[in-house]
């Protein structure tokens, strides 16, 4: 395994491997945007906002979810508001991602530790294919995000004035980089927008192209060489595909005679939330409804949607749709009889065993979290919205029905504990589950017999 190591008078100070290197990027991210959040420049009212308050902010900046305690319109001063929209763009692209870009802008050789590095960042299916994957995604973030930022100018402008193409660029890298951060003001997100299908519709493609992933898009471009697309695209594709519209129906049907949501919208603009809470749901916690009024029903299809989350290797989080199609096949299988394979494609054992690590880590992690928050708060919340709050920041969506600036402080360090390991747990286990392990390989153990179901 390759590591970082940086030694002092010939004795190790620092020995990293990318995995731990990554972890520690986020972490660093988090801390530098929490000081400058905390400067009196960047609250409205001239005050340091509060250690907690700018710690939680950076956190859900730099993890690119959205869960605030303070609205972003109405607390933070322009400087502030920039901080935020930095720590967005770089903590949804990876720290080590632009580093190495700038050292490849800068004309500067990558090392074999940083292709290594560029390699995991990017969850790339290939080591020598890294370095062309990083010029693209930055390319691809570029255009993506410009041509977002100008269309949805094109809306905010009449409305807002000249400020409207400030509000276009912020929107257009939130929701790129599935934030969801937005300045529309008193934390009521996109609810006036249901009958604005320009809004919301480049709102949910911004989002939906953030959630694909890098990997998807470079296929795409490596498509008329290849001739044919990674079995990666196709299972990301078409259970992203599935997970939408299931979704858009579920919410209509779930909502429609709902008076405190869609009842008094007309067939369209139902068709248009429920099409935009589909989206959102998976990764970018925008929102077109007031989410505390949303039936039962409606939640639980929210926080699944939200648990299974965007692609690997995207700006989105969850444990990703290939894990979750993964298992799925494999059940399958099983019923079957046969091996795992989809789009006449074998998948391996090593793959299904990594998914079945994540899941089972994902869903003990978000149930132990959720319970004990549930003991903190004391029963002044009901199961669902904590499990729902619980479930947006580990999916690093940011979608929240219990009011996260009325939790308690140790709720609030929870849930930011939560954010983190959403966006960087995945991530590791991933890495950390493919890596070679040399411990004695080997002893070779009787096979035992063992009853299961």
């Amino acid at each position: 395994m390759i590591k970082l190591t940086i030694k002092y008078k010939n004795k190790k100070i620092i020995n990293l491997n990318p995995t731990r290197l990554i972890v520690l990027s986020f972490i660093l991210l988090i801390v530098l945007g929490a000081f400058f959040l905390n400067l009196p420049i960047a609250s409205r009212n001239g005050n340091s906002v509060g250690l907690l308050e700018a710690l939680f902010t950076s956190t859900s900046a730099s993890c690119v979810t959205g869960l605030i305690l303070l609205d972003t319109q109405s607390q933070w001063t322009t400087f502030g508001q920039l901080v935020i929209l930095f720590l967005i763009q770089v903590g949804g692209l990876g720290v080590i991602t632009l580093t190495m870009f700038f050292s490849v802008i800068l004309g500067r050789k990558i090392s074999l530790k940083g292709r290594v590095l560029v390699q995991e960042s990017l969850n790339s299916l290939s080591f020598d294919s890294a370095l062309n994957l990083l010029k693209r995604v930055l390319l691809i973030t570029i255009i993506v995000e410009s041509i977002g930022a100008l269309l949805l100018s094109i809306s905010f402008v009449p409305k807002f004035g000249l400020r409207g193409i400030y509000m276009g660029v912020f929107h257009s890298i939130s929701a790129f980089c599935n934030a969801g951060f937005d300045k529309m003001g008193s934390k009521k997100s996109f609810v006036d927008y249901n009958g604005n299908p320009f809004v919301l519709y480049t709102m949910a493609l911004l989002v939906i192209m953030g959630g694909l992933g890098f990997i998807v898009w470079d296929d795409i471009l490596e498509y008329r060489r290849r001739k044919q697309f990674l079995l990666h695209t196709k299972i990301v594709f078409s259970t992203s595909l599935v997970l939408l519209i299931l979704g858009t129906i579920l919410f209509f049907f779930f909502e429609y005679s709902n008076p405190n949501t869609t009842a008094g919208l007309s067939l369209f603009e139902k068709i248009n939330a429920s099409f935009f809470h589909s989206t959102v749901s998976r990764t970018a916690g925008f929102n077109s409804l007031p989410l505390e009024e949303m039936t039962e029903l409606s939640k639980i299809t929210t926080i699944i949607l939200m648990f299974i989350g965007g692609a690997s290797g995207s700006t989105a989080g969850g444990i990703k749709v290939t894990t979750f199609s993964i298992i799925l096949f494999a059940i399958i299988s099983q019923i079957r009889g046969s091996r795992p394979v989809a789009f006449n494609s074998s998948i391996s054992y090593n793959a299904i065993n990594r998914a079945i690590a994540i899941i089972g880590l994902a869903v003990s992690w978000v149930i132990f979290i959720t319970a004990l928050v549930l003991v903190i708060e004391r029963g002044q919340n009901q199961f669902i919205n904590i499990l729902y709050e619980v479930t947006s920041a580990f999916g690093t969506v940011g979608l929240s029905v219990a009011n996260t600036s009325r939790l308690h402080l140790l709720s609030k360090i929870l849930i930011m504990i939560t954010m983190f390991i959403g966006r960087v747990g995945p991530i590791t286990f991933a890495i950390a589950l493919t890596i070679n392990n040399n411990m004695q390989k080997d002893k070779i153990y009787p096979e035992g017999k063992v009853i299961v179901g």
